[in-house]
């Protein structure tokens, strides 16, 4: 068997898909821990009331897990037609100038680098080997059969936000009243750390700045919605 270079790094078909079910599931989750959790604490902080609490934490979690899988499934499917547009029109492209779109190729080889006879040579055999892929990958970084798909962008979201929102509801739910809020943060805190790690590794950014970022983030936003809550139940009561 022959060992092939960088074996370990991903150079298969489908790539772009699955990045993109991926980042719709980590953002999907995040949003349900931070959104459910701020809803259910600051209810918390004005009732120790169960029922008021459960209410509040289901609603939030249905209405959060559709709204992500709607806006996930607009704003994929945006860029799906973008990408199919840009495709429809390299094809009249090559279709009714093919010498300019050959010149073209050949000038973004040179730009990357290549000689000219060398840009040239390239350019033709991949015009020859197959001119719309050669061109929407150099000039677009697109890949035909790799478009994105929004109906996974959606169901991922949707599934990633009701995990991520079962979290802090169970947090707040199964503890005694005087718990309920201190385990909360604790637990979403924690989530939100993993959340912003998985987040850094599928960017290949710094792992230790994003969980940073999240945490701080979603602990401001708990004692946000904590506080208005406290301050509105005792004025009410």
């Amino acid at each position: 068997m022959v060992d092939t270079p960088h074996a370990d790094e991903a150079h298969t078909p489908g790539l772009g898909q699955r990045l993109n079910w991926l980042r719709a599931g980590v953002l999907g989750a995040n949003d349900g821990i931070v959104s459910v959790a701020a809803l259910v604490v600051g209810v918390a902080g004005a009732t120790d009331q169960l029922g008021p609490i459960l209410t509040a934490g289901i609603a939030g979690l249905v209405g959060g897990a559709i709204s992500m899988a709607l806006g996930e499934y607009v704003s994929v499917s945006s860029q799906r037609d973008s990408e199919r547009a840009l495709i429809t029109k390299e094809i009249g492209e090559l279709r009714e100038m093919p010498d300019e779109e050959l010149e073209e190729l050949t000038q973004l080889y040179r730009d990357r680098g290549l000689t000219d006879a060398t840009a040239r040579q390239v350019a033709k055999e991949l015009t020859a080997h197959d001119a719309l892929s050669a061109h929407l990958e150099v000039e677009l970084g697109i890949d035909q059969n790799d478009l994105v798909n929004p109906w996974h962008a959606a169901i991922s979201s949707a599934i990633s936000f009701t995990l991520g929102a079962l979290l802090p509801l169970l947090a707040i739910l199964l503890p005694p009243p005087a718990w309920r809020v201190p385990v909360t943060f604790v637990a979403v805190l924690i989530a939100l750390a993993i959340t912003g790690t998985v987040s850094a590794q599928l960017g290949g950014s710094g792992k230790s700045r994003a969980a940073i970022r999240l945490v701080l983030g979603g602990a401001l936003a708990l004692a946000v919605t904590w506080l208005v809550g406290s301050l509105l139940g005792t004025t009410v009561a």
